[in-house]
């Protein structure tokens, strides 16, 4: 099965395109532009194979993506291209609007267009999965879960843009039959990650003696799923899913915020100590605005009817995590040199 992958180069989308090839022996073309937390050499476990081959281009530009879908012929896509951190969205919110909306639009209208010039055999097997976030469901309050029938409530431009390319998948499926399953994940953490992002920033200012922020009174809630169980998951919802559907993805791991810090640091105190407990670097800063207060997933659909089990629970996931980036040196120190920890996102909420 030959996969187009959009967003290879992010996070999760390393994470899959690793998983398609290593594991499962797929080919795999990945279409990234390479903006800020691209970084091409999470894919150099697998850059070196033949089944793997990469295209720079923005899903926003529809001539380079209808080139694309012609020159490889994929067999499925799976569209994970998104600019993805709330912080920046809250100073920022029009690239968001741009690549996460317009971008998905113009994904939708090529996987049209490229259908329509296959063969019936080709064009029946041709699907697209979406990759989406919880976060298009708002907050939750102290009981409950989502379910893939929460109503959208988002809070922040980063999860307006998404939930309203979740709503143009469903659209271009019911009004011109196209091959889209949309997937709702729970936070990812694992290696490869930028270090923006909470768990990577926390290790690495740990690691580096920095004060370690925590949003608020750290009474926020995240369920965490680790990238390498979401990537099976993907693959799975992918073969199985139901066309117009919508699959949950969650690790059932509800931490605060100020719980996972904790634990990085104790994890840091027993693999590199300091003389001194980590958590004495834990620093309370003003909350950001629009915080939602606790995500939740409820993967019950996704387990039963895919089949698909998380294999890692947070405290294993978290140790792997923490050994790796202090294995791993070389893959983020050039991230750190464009990006050190400052904070982002501190627009003062009118």
């Amino acid at each position: 099965m030959k996969v187009l992958v959009t967003g290879g180069a992010g996070f999760i989308g390393s994470a899959l395109c690793r998983h398609l090839i290593q594991d499962l022996g797929h080919d795999v073309v990945n279409v990234d532009a390479l903006t800020y937390a691209a970084s091409l050499s999470s894919l150099d476990p697998v850059a070196k194979s033949p089944k793997y081959r990469f295209e720079k281009a923005d899903i926003r530009d529809r001539a380079a993506i209808d080139a694309i879908f012609a020159k490889h012929q994929p067999d499925v896509v799976m569209h994970l291209a998104a600019e993805s951190h709330v912080d920046r969205s809250i100073t920022g919110a029009a690239i968001f609007l741009e690549t996460n909306i317009m971008g998905t639009a113009v994904m939708l209208e090529a996987l049209r267009a490229y259908r329509d010039t296959l063969s019936s055999e080709k064009a029946g097997a041709l699907r697209m999965l979406h990759i989406s976030t919880d976060e298009v469901y708002g907050s939750l309050g102290p009981t409950g879960l989502f379910t893939e029938e929460t109503p959208y409530d988002p809070s922040s431009p980063y999860s307006a843009s998404k939930a309203a390319s979740d709503h143009l998948v469903r659209a271009w499926e019911r009004t011109y039959g196209l091959p889209v399953v949309i997937s709702n994940c729970s936070n990812n953490y694992g290696p490869y990650h930028f270090p923006e992002k909470l768990i990577p920033l926390v290790i690495l200012n740990a690691l580096a003696g920095k004060p370690l922020p925590v949003y608020g009174d750290g009474s926020n809630i995240r369920d965490w799923l680790y990238v390498e169980d979401h990537a099976r998951a993907l693959v799975m919802v992918l073969e199985k899913g139901r066309f117009g559907e919508k699959y949950n993805i969650g690790g059932r791991n509800e931490r605060t915020n100020l719980q996972v810090v904790e634990r990085i640091c104790d994890l840091m105190d027993e693999m590199a100590p300091k003389g001194h407990p980590h958590r004495d670097l834990i620093t309370f800063v003003t909350d950001r605005p629009g915080h939602d207060h606790r995500y939740a997933i409820d993967a019950t659909k996704t387990e039963g009817e895919i089949g698909w089990r998380a294999q890692e629970d947070f405290d294993t996931g978290i140790a792997k995590t923490v050994r790796w980036y202090l294995d791993n040196e070389g893959w983020w120190a050039p991230l750190r040199k464009g990006y050190s920890g400052e904070r982002l996102g501190t627009l003062a909420k009118a």
